[in-house]
């Protein structure tokens, strides 16, 4: 009785019974005739992210929440996290038609747990944020060992700083349940925590302005894309969809291994590079022994070549006992390999430069004969 009182009460301070607005029948816009019907139908998500375990007393909590809620003929829709958790980047989109939400969690070793978390993510990456804005949140933290305080404030903290709205939480440590619901002190406080919510949210109560939000638009720099509130649940469905991201894993891993296999291709193309080309111009001079390495921009490796008489040695690498040093761009070596030009030539315009016996260097021309 009473708390059918408190409704009437609530219900009564959202309704405007000037007599202006009772007897002219235009006086309302439909924007809030709709407003007051949203009010007198409000609905309310519960997200729990604990495990579902029967002594868990978070569940008591909860249930007598939404007793009282729904007394306040309140539509609740709770929904267990852990029931969704191959699904969780969808469950952000539930919340589009809720006047508020509950966050409700269990700590039982240490912080919020693994699925509460995991929604907290997928309302910053895939959420409406537009939505989440004009929806108030009151965190439900309920504790076996120690930081349910703590658990209070992280979810308090994420919800302003995606934007949305706090509504003033529960919070409490648990050690026997069956006292615990047992305790009619307890309850009462639980009971008007309710209460207090349907308040909050019927009167659209305001909050102070608070560092969160200065923080988020100052200092966080995370990278987003600008999606659309569409685009957003439709990449939240992709991302929760197994076989999709299986696909799409497949698909990486099918362009990664042609990349590399190409990659593999251009470095074994690389290596062998000029040295047909040295082959083929190579003429055998009696009592002559030499060897060059070729230094060429964009080659990882320098070309070396060693001539002993009749015999070539040609491969990439470094070696030592070097008797000519020479620096040149691969153009000018193609150059130099198509007959358009010669060591000499290139050497004397500048576009090679050399270091070392140059009588050895000169000697480049006649034991290869590119003409």
């Amino acid at each position: 009785m009473l708390r059918l009182l408190f409704y009437i009460t609530e219900s009564i301070k959202n309704v405007d019974f000037t007599a202006e607005n009772l007897y002219t029948e235009n006086s309302t816009s439909k924007e809030e005739r709709i407003e007051a019907e949203r009010r007198l139908c409000m609905k309310v998500n519960i997200y729990y992210g604990g495990r579902g375990l029967l002594d868990d007393p978070t569940l008591y909590v909860l249930n007598k929440m939404e007793e009282v809620l729904r007394e306040l003929r309140v539509t609740i829709e709770r929904i267990n996290i852990y029931e969704h958790k191959n699904e969780i980047a969808t469950l952000p989109q539930t919340m589009k038609d809720a006047d508020g939400i509950i966050l409700a969690t269990t700590v039982e070793w240490l912080g919020i747990g693994g699925y509460m978390q995991q929604f907290l993510d997928a309302c910053w990456l895939y959420g409406d944020k537009d939505k989440i804005q004009t929806t108030y949140m009151q965190p439900i933290v309920m504790s076996t060992t120690y930081g349910e305080r703590e658990g209070e404030m992280n979810l308090a903290n994420a919800w302003e700083i995606l934007g949305g709205l706090p509504c003033p939480g529960l919070c409490g440590y648990v050690e026997d349940l069956v006292s615990f619901e047992m305790n009619k002190e307890y309850t009462v406080i639980i009971e008007k925590k309710a209460e207090n919510l349907y308040r909050t949210i019927s009167q659209k109560m305001k909050s102070l302005p608070n560092s969160n939000l200065a923080v988020k638009q100052s200092v966080l720099r995370t990278p987003q894309m600008e999606l659309t509130p569409q685009e957003s649940e439709q990449l939240s469905k992709y991302v929760s969809d197994d076989s999709y991201v299986k696909k799409q894993k497949e698909d990486i891993q099918e362009l990664a291994s042609m990349f590399k296999d190409m990659l593999g291709k251009a470095n074994q193309d690389d290596d062998s590079a000029y040295i047909e080309e040295f082959k083929r111009g190579f003429v055998p001079h009696q009592d002559f022994h030499a060897r060059y390495l070729f230094m060429m921009a964009d080659k990882k490796k320098p070309l070396f070549v060693e001539v002993s008489q009749e015999e070539l040695t040609i491969h990439y690498g470094q070696e030592e006992n070097i008797d000519i040093y020479a620096k040149l761009t691969p153009e000018v070596m193609d150059g130099i390999l198509s007959g358009r030009m010669t060591f000499q030539r290139a050497f004397m315009t500048g576009e090679m430069t050399a270091k070392g016996n140059f009588k050895i260097l000169r000697m480049l021309d006649t034991v290869f004969n590119f003409a």
